[in-house]
């Protein structure tokens, strides 16, 4: 055995280096296993979006929790995480997309929660955004939404747990969990082997592999959500955009240089750490970023990426303890849009862990709900 602690976690990304960092600071001992190391997939490439518009009801008491631990962040990490609150749009184009946007405003609205989705007219959206196309008629939008940097927030996340006491494994591939007299014990491929009171799994894209170690059957699909970024260009934008009808996700930083995503997609070799880019859906997405952009025509594009995400089949993630397994838990299946949880998911599962009350329910995401049972996915 090569090391015993309170706590083991398996993956470093953003949701592991937060829920070590709320352990540690509660005072137990925390071990992270990170396959290769912190912030390697998708919580240092993805687009940094840090929104509540348009969440999931379900997601929303946990967005919302973890908006406010965004708005204090950087104090309380002591460390710079890039977040900036410059307001999230979602844009309608002609009256159908608008009237699906009141909807979703009046749903919002009935949910009892502490939280508004705001429409806005054309008028003051094009003086809101004054490169917007003129044919967008209004939009959803939530002021204090925006946005932060994926691998600096993962980095003082990991950096505030290790001054802590908290130890990060790199190159630590788990490859058995065995269980027993209430201790985990935990083998990685290199030989090396770990002790702890409590299990949990960050494993993010490879947390249905390792939910199957702990007897839980979690059907999850890898994918690679493909990002681009364009030279510096003149300031033009200051909110982040989406669209009701498109693909999209847009926006420029202090810099100029402007990212564009919105989910679409490229295979992953899991096994190899192989991601891939996918041309056509690229051109999509410069297609719908023009559409709405004009300026964008004359954009040069800079650098192409896609991360390794694990999807569950509701695009709910699964957080909570296993169903199959005292002591173990789970934090993984954020299908592209876990980003912003982050802080809150470090928060309201070390609260689970450690047996005290949370400040959130976590049943939406339990991991034995009928909508992800199935095949744990092997590779794509």
């Amino acid at each position: 055995m090569n090391g015993s602690s309170d706590v083991l976690i398996i993956g470093g990304g953003i949701h592991g280096c937060a829920l070590a960092f709320h352990l540690v600071r509660s005072g137990a001992s925390v071990r992270v296993l990170e396959k290769d190391y912190p912030g390697r997939h998708a919580s240092g490439v993805n687009a940094g979006g840090v929104r509540t518009l348009g969440r999931h009801p379900a997601e929303l008491p946990l967005s919302l929790i973890a908006k406010r631990c965004w708005k204090g962040l950087a104090d309380l990490l002591d460390s710079d995480v890039g977040f900036s609150a410059v307001g999230q749009l979602r844009i309608a184009e002609n009256e159908d997309e608008l009237e699906k946007l009141r909807h979703r405003r009046d749903l919002v609205s009935g949910l009892g929660l502490d939280y508004r989705e705001e429409i806005i007219g054309a008028d003051d959206l094009h003086r809101m955004v004054p490169a917007l196309s003129p044919h967008c008629i209004g939009a959803l939008y939530v002021a204090d939404d925006g946005h932060a940097s994926p691998f600096r927030a993962t980095t003082a996340y990991r950096l505030a747990a290790e001054r802590l006491g908290a130890c990060f494994e790199r190159g630590a591939e788990v490859v058995s969990v065995t269980a027993g007299h209430d201790r985990f014990h935990v083998t990685l491929r290199d030989g090396r082997s770990f002790g702890a009171d409590r299990l949990v799994n960050c494993a993010g894209a490879w947390g249905g592999r390792i939910a199957a170690l702990v007897g839980d059957d979690i059907a999850l699909e890898p994918n690679g959500s493909m990002l681009m970024v364009t030279m510096r260009m003149p300031a033009f934008l200051g909110p982040v955009v989406g669209a009701a009808g498109r693909s999209l996700s847009f926006k420029q930083f202090a810099n100029g240089s402007v990212l564009i995503g919105g989910g679409h997609r490229a295979p992953v070799d899991i096994d190899r750490n192989g991601t891939s880019i996918d041309l056509m859906g690229l051109a999509r997405a410069a297609q719908n970023a023009t559409a709405l952009f004009p300026r964008m025509k004359n954009a040069k594009a800079l650098r192409f990426w896609s991360g390794i995400e694990g999807f569950t089949s509701d695009h709910l993630p699964v957080i909570g303890p296993s169903a199959s397994q005292a002591g173990a838990f789970h934090a993984f299946g954020f299908s592209a849009h876990g980003f912003q949880l982050a802080p809150a998911v470090g928060l309201v599962l070390s609260q689970a862990i450690l047996g005290a009350t949370t400040a959130c329910d976590l049943s939406a995401f339990r991991v034995d709900r009928e909508s992800i049972r199935g095949s744990v996915t092997k590779g794509a």
